[in-house]
C-alpha cells in the first residue's frame, strides 16, 4: 500500500470484523430476554446443545468468577440468573462453528417466565422510590429568598429523548486463548481497561491474564465507553471454556435493540428575572431515566447538574436529580455525557421566558452571559472567559440584525412559510467529572533510524486524535510527523487506562506523549552537547542548533550517537490534570480544568402546512484555543453540531411495552446530507488554553449543544404562525410533533 494513501479512503482501514479469522474459530449467539420483567420459571438448552454445530452453550451457572458488569454500582449481571429486568437483558450463550449454526442452536431454546410489573417512565419510577442512588442536590445562593423579588416567574416542563448512537461499526469483539491461561482480545472499545478488569473478574483471572488491544473503533460517540464491555466477557468466557477464539459482532438491528442508548430526561423547572431581564433565581428537578441498571447513570446525572446554567450566571440556583431505574435496556454514555439534557432545559426555560416577559430572547442571553470569576453552582469560577467575545462574534458573521428584519419582512408576507432564528451560546466543562479518572499514560519508543513509535491510552474513533498525538510527538522532538507510528491502544503497554471519552482524549494523552517526548529530548539534548559544543542546545526541523547557529548534527546522527552510547530512547509518562477536585459531600469545588465557549446562529424554514422543515444555515463563533488541527476541529464542530440536530428533531426512540420499535434505520431516522444546513465555522483567533496540551481546547462534545439551536429556530418559526399558542417544550420536535402544534387546539 501506498503510504501517502490514507488506509479509510482504500478499504484498508482493519476494524474488529477485519482481522483474520484465526483457525478453529468459534461464532456466537446471544439469547436474550424478550419480556420487559420477570422471574425464569425455566430455561431449556437441549435442543440447541445437539444442534448442528454447536460446541458450547453457557448460561450464568458457567462463570467461573463474578457475574457482575456494572462499574460504578455493581447492579447489573452479564447474564441473568434469576429473573430478567428489560427486553434484550442476556441470558444464554452459544457458540458454534458458523454463525449460522450459532443463530439456528438460538431458536431452539426455549423459555418460560413469571412476568413481573414494569415500569418504563422515570418519574413513576421515582414515584415508587426506584432510584439507581439517592438523589443529588445543588445550590447556590438562596433561591426560596428571591422569588418574592421577581418581576417574571416562569414554571413549566421539559422533555427530552434518547438517542441512538448508530456507529457505522456496531459491537464487536475477537477473543483467542493463549498459552498458560492468557488471553488476547481484540475489542471496539472506547475503554481498553475496564474490558481488561471486568473480563478478568468474570474469568476470576488477574488483570495481567488479560491483554485488550484496539486499533481503532468505527465510531463510538460514548456507546462503546461501558457497553462494549458485555460483548468482550461474553467471548472471553467462550474461549475460556472451548480453548478456542471466539467472535462475536452483532447486527445492526440486534445492535439497537439490546445497547443503551442517550438518557432520556424529563425535567420541572421555575426561572425568575427582574424588570430588566436579569435572572435571580432558578429551580428545578430532573428526571433522568436510567433504564434497568446504573451503567454510568450516576455519572452522566452528576455532569447534567453541572450544566445547568450553561453559559449565564444565576446568583441564586436549586436543583435536583434523580436517577430512575426503569425496565429499559440500560441507558449509557452520549455525546455530551448528560450536559446536552441540562443545557437544553436551560435555553427552553429562557425561551419561555422571553414569551412571557415579552422581552427578546437575544436581549435577554446578553444581560446573563456568564463574566470572568462569575460563580457556577458547584463553586467553580469562570477563567478566560470567551463567552461574550463569541455570542459577539457569531451575531457579527451571521449579520444577526440583518436576518432578524429579513425574517420578518418574509414572514408577513408569506402565510404558509414561516422562518425562525435562534441563538445558542455554549459553556462546557472539560474534564472527567471522577478526579481520578484525569490521569493518561503514553509510551514513546525512539529507533536508531529515527522513526518514533508512540502508545497511549487514546482510541480512534474517527475523531482523528491518533493524528493530534502524532503532531503533537513531530513538534516535542522537532521531526518530520512521517517519521511518527501511532501504535494500537495496548493494555501491554500503556496501562491502567482512562476512557477515550470526556472530550479529553487528545488534551491527556497528548499530554502525556509530549512529556515523555520531553524527557528523551533532555537525553538527546546532553549528547549533542558531546557532540557540538557547550551552550544553548535547541532542535528545528530535525537539525541541532547551538546557540541559535545551525550545525551539522541532523536528527538520525544524533539518535544513533545516543544508541551508540547506550543512551535509553525509550520514555513513559503519566498526566495527571492538576488542580482539579470536587467534594461530594458539600457538591462543591473545581470539576474541571476549563470551559469551552462558543455561539451558534441558526437559521430555519417551516412548511406550516405540511409541518416540515428545513434548517437553511448554521453560523458558529467556537472557541478551541490553540488548535492541533485545524480540519479536524472544523470535521467535529460541524459533525457535533449535525448531530446535536438530529437527536432535537428527527430520532425518536419509540417504545411499546418495554419493546423498541423503532429499531432500524427503517424506522429510526438519523440526519443526512440532506438535512444537514449551509454550517459557516469561525475559530476565535488570538486565544489560548494554559491548562492544555500546545495551549488548545478540547473539541469533541462541545459543538454537540449547538445543535439546541435547531429546535428553538424551529420553535421561532411555528410560533410566528401561531403567535398565541402556548409551546410545549417536548423533544424531539418531529415533523408529526410539529404539525401538531400548528393545527391541534
Amino acid at each position: 500500500m501506498n503510504d501517502l494513501i490514507p488506509p479509510h479512503t482504500t478499504g484498508e482501514s482493519v476494524f474488529v470484523d477485519d482481522i483474520p479469522e484465526p483457525k478453529n474459530m468459534l461464532h456466537t449467539a446471544v439469547f436474550v430476554s424478550s419480556i420487559p420483567h420477570g422471574k425464569i420459571i425455566r430455561l431449556n438448552l437441549e435442543k440447541a446443545k445437539e444442534s448442528e454445530g454447536v460446541v458450547k452453550v453457557i448460561t450464568f451457572e458457567d462463570i467461573p468468577g463474578e457475574n457482575q458488569v456494572g462499574r460504578i454500582i455493581q447492579d447489573e449481571e452479564l447474564l441473568a440468573e434469576h429473573k430478567v429486568d428489560f427486553i434484550g437483558h442476556p441470558i444464554a450463550v452459544v457458540f458454534a462453528e458458523t454463525k449460522k449454526d450459532a443463530n439456528n442452536a438460538r431458536e431452539l431454546i426455549s423459555i418460560e417466565y413469571e412476568p413481573l410489573p414494569a415500569v418504563f417512565d422515570a418519574r413513576e419510577a421515582a414515584k415508587n422510590g426506584s432510584l439507581i442512588a439517592p438523589s443529588r442536590t445543588i445550590s447556590l445562593g438562596n433561591v426560596d429568598s428571591i422569588w418574592e423579588r421577581c418581576e417574571t416567574i416562569v414554571e413549566g416542563v421539559v422533555e427530552s429523548g434518547g438517542q441512538e448512537h448508530i456507529y457505522m461499526e456496531t459491537q464487536a469483539s475477537l477473543v483467542i486463548p493463549k498459552e498458560d491461561g492468557d488471553f488476547l482480545i481484540y475489542s471496539g472499545t472506547q475503554n481498553p481497561s475496564t474490558v481488561q478488569n471486568i473480563v478478568a473478574n468474570i474469568l476470576g483471572v488477574d488483570m495481567n491474564k488479560i491483554e485488550v488491544d484496539v486499533k481503532r473503533l468505527g465510531g463510538g460517540f460514548g456507546g462503546k465507553e461501558d457497553q462494549a464491555t458485555h460483548w468482550s466477557a461474553i467471548c472471553a468466557l467462550g474461549a475460556y471454556h472451548t480453548g478456542r477464539p471466539v467472535k462475536l459482532v452483532l447486527d445492526r438491528q440486534e445492535d439497537i435493540i439490546i445497547t443503551g442508548k442517550r438518557h432520556p430526561y424529563s425535567t420541572d423547572y421555575k426561572l425568575g428575572l427582574d424588570k430588566e431581564g436579569k435572572i435571580l433565581a432558578l429551580e428545578a428537578e430532573y428526571y433522568q431515566n436510567a433504564g434497568a441498571a446504573a451503567d454510568l447513570s450516576t455519572a452522566i446525572l452528576g455532569r447534567t447538574l453541572f450544566h445547568v446554567t450553561n453559559a449565564y450566571f444565576i446568583p441564586n440556583v436549586k436543583v435536583t436529580a434523580y436517577s430512575c431505574r426503569t425496565n429499559l435496556v440500560p441507558f449509557t454514555a452520549f455525546r455530551g455525557f448528560g450536559a446536552p439534557q441540562g443545557m437544553f432545559v436551560m435555553e427552553c426555560v429562557l425561551s419561555h421566558a422571553a414569551d412571557v416577559s415579552g422581552i427578546p430572547i437575544k436581549e435577554l442571553q446578553e444581560k446573563n452571559l456568564l463574566d470572568e470569576r462569575d460563580q457556577f453552582p458547584y463553586g467553580m469560577r469562570v477563567e478566560n472567559t470567551t463567552t461574550k467575545r463569541s455570542f459577539e462574534q457569531a451575531l457579527q458573521d451571521s449579520k444577526y440584525e440583518e436576518l432578524k428584519l429579513k425574517q420578518f419582512e418574509f414572514n408577513e408576507t408569506n402565510k404558509f412559510v414561516k422562518k425562525g432564528i435562534s441563538i445558542t451560546p455554549v459553556c462546557f466543562g472539560i474534564s472527567f467529572t471522577s478526579t481520578f479518572m484525569n490521569q493518561a499514560g503514553a509510551l514513546v519508543n525512539i529507533y536508531y533510524d529515527g522513526s518514533v513509535n508512540v502508545s497511549t491510552g487514546a482510541v480512534e474513533m474517527g475523531q482523528g486524535v491518533n493524528m493530534k498525538i502524532k503532531s503533537i510527538a513531530a513538534q516535542a522532538l522537532s521531526i518530520k510527523p512521517d517519521r511518527v507510528r501511532i501504535e494500537s491502544t495496548n493494555t501491554g503497554r500503556v496501562i491502567n487506562t482512562s476512557p477515550t471519552s470526556a472530550s479529553s482524549g487528545a488534551d491527556m494523552n497528548g499530554k502525556a506523549t509530549e512529556i515523555a517526548c520531553q524527557i528523551i529530548v533532555e537525553r538527546l539534548r546532553e549528547i549533542a552537547t558531546e557532540k557540538v559544543g557547550e551552550g544553548e542546545i535547541t532542535f528545528e526541523d530535525e537539525v541541532v542548533y547551538l546557540n541559535g547557529q545551525k550545525t551539522d548534527l541532523v536528527w538520525e546522527d544524533l539518535v544513533n550517537e545516543a544508541y551508540l552510547k547506550r543512551v535509553n530512547l525509550a520514555a513513559q509518562a503519566l498526566y495527571a490534570t492538576p488542580g482539579i477536585y470536587y467534594d461530594h459531600d458539600k457538591e462543591e469545588g473545581k470539576p474541571f480544568a476549563y470551559h469551552v465557549f462558543g455561539t451558534a446562529v441558526t437559521e430555519a424554514t417551516v412548511d406550516c402546512l405540511r409541518g416540515t422543515y428545513k434548517f437553511d444555515k448554521v453560523h458558529i463563533a467556537h472557541d478551541a484555543g490553540k488548535s492541533l488541527n485545524h480540519l479536524i476541529d472544523l470535521g467535529q464542530a460541524e459533525g457535533g453540531l449535525v448531530q446535536g440536530m438530529g437527536w432535537l428533531t428527527l430520532e425518536e426512540l419509540m417504545y411499546e411495552n418495554g419493546k423498541l420499535i423503532s429499531d432500524a434505520l427503517a424506522t429510526y431516522k438519523v440526519p443526512d446530507v440532506h438535512f444537514a444546513p449551509e454550517i459557516k465555522v469561525k475559530f476565535l483567533e488570538n486565544v489560548e488554553n494554559p491548562y492544555a496540551v500546545l495551549k488548545s481546547k478540547a473539541i469533541g462534545e462541545p459543538p454537540f449543544m449547538y445543535g439546541i439551536g435547531a429546535y428553538l429556530a424551529l420553535k421561532d418559526a411555528a410560533k410566528a404562525f401561531r403567535k398565541e399558542k402556548e409551546w410545549s417544550f417536548v423533544a424531539p420536535l418531529t415533523n408529526e410533533r410539529l404539525l401538531f402544534f400548528l393545527y391541534d387546539d
